[in-house]
């Protein structure tokens, strides 16, 4: 008993010493979480434990457990087809012959995949998916407002959903939304801060990995042992929930991957970094097709010409690219894979005012995975 008594005090106080495992208070003179967030704007983790209670169409499982305890939950549409496989990816590019890892034809399901976000502050992506999950099984997204093409389009393919790859970081941010916070607060309590109060910022906070030892605040972006999933080590992953995610892209061969970011700025796609020329090709064909579509919709988007045109070769050293999730998600499984970066809302002297509302957010996210699933119908 004195045993258990001893073993109980160790656990109880390693909470309250390590204030990592639980949400973060917001520091005084900090402003406090909005309070006018609607109700469609789901971007808790209790949020998509609710929504696991309404799957009716399709399938749910628990893919990993964080650091945190946390689980990281995969949502699965439209029916798993067999690809032969008889080789890895790799293997089969060497073989000169992609169908050796997947065998795909105009008869096979297109295989389109959604993760959520792996920096915790971003949780714009968890309420895009969650109002995608909705759609999958009620035709209408938490306005009530009807996608019939994004309906239709989704049960023509294979669809995998993480509606969050980072549950710590989600669960230590103490934000519910950023629309009209500082952005200086969101980097205050996404990336970190150092024992001084300084902020770690970016790219500052990739600069110590794992994030350990001169942390005050461990920012959203990394899970509870200092991990950012974005730069784990991939031939050797660090988390878990890296490890899952490799696993579902390996096993399931997709089409097209995101992985859901979210900045100050407009929302953009970006390019993947150690992929051939003719899938940067892709995703930039795919991007001008979004920016378009926002501005068809009245939503904030760039100029026209923009965005950035591939090149063969990066001439600058030291290289100002890395080999992060993405290209791993890619040279795992061919997949065509890219970043978005949706719209926090956050202010700054740049930006005085929220370019977006809570509504915008939601619009910018469906309108990406509608996008997606066009072009990957169309361009099979």
């Amino acid at each position: 008993m004195k045993i258990f008594q001893k073993w109980l005090l160790i656990i109880i106080a390693l909470f309250i010493v390590n204030p990592i495992f639980s949400q973060i208070e917001i520091e005084a003179g900090d402003p406090p979480n909005n309070t006018n967030i609607p109700e469609f704007y789901r971007s808790k983790l209790s949020d998509i434990d609710s929504e696991i209670n309404l799957i009716r169409r399709g399938e749910v499982e628990t893919i990993a457990t964080s650091p945190g305890g946390l689980p990281v939950y995969a949502f699965y549409y439209g029916e798993k087809e067999d690809f032969k496989s008889q080789a890895n990816y790799n293997s089969a590019v060497a073989a000169q012959n992609p169908d050796y890892y997947a065998k795909k034809d105009n008869l096979t399901k297109p295989v389109v995949l959604f993760l959520g976000p792996v920096h915790g502050q971003e949780a714009e992506g968890i309420v895009g998916l969650i109002n995608l999950i909705h759609i999958a099984e009620t035709g209408k997204d938490y306005r009530g407002k009807d996608w019939p093409t994004l309906k239709n389009n989704m049960e023509k393919c294979r669809t995998i959903i993480i509606p969050c790859g980072n549950p710590d970081g989600r669960k230590r941010c103490p934000y519910d939304s950023f629309v009209g916070i500082p952005t200086k607060i969101m980097t205050k309590y996404g990336q970190g801060t150092r024992k001084d109060g300084t902020l770690w910022g970016w790219p500052g906070a990739k600069s110590v990995h794992p994030m350990k030892g001169d942390v005050g605040i461990l920012g959203a972006y990394f899970n509870n042992d200092g991990i950012n999933i974005m730069q784990d080590e991939y031939f050797s992953p660090m988390a878990k929930e890296t490890s899952a995610i490799l696993e579902i892209t390996r096993s399931e061969a997709p089409d097209i991957t995101v992985s859901l970011h979210s900045h100050e700025n407009r929302p953009i796609i970006l390019q993947p970094a150690y992929t051939a020329i003719f899938m940067k090709k892709r995703v930039h064909e795919l991007a001008l097709n979004l920016n378009e579509r926002y501005k068809e919709n009245g939503l904030i988007y760039w100029p026209e010409n923009w965005f950035w045109t591939p090149k063969a070769d990066d001439d600058e050293f030291p290289p100002i690219t890395t080999f992060n999730l993405i290209s791993a998600l890619h040279h795992i499984s061919g997949t065509m894979p890219f970043t978005f970066e949706c719209s926090h809302g956050s202010v700054s002297e740049n930006i005085p005012e929220p370019i977006v509302s809570y509504s915008d957010i939601l619009d910018i996210q469906l309108i990406l995975y509608d996008e997606m699933f066009r072009f990957v119908l169309k361009n099979r």
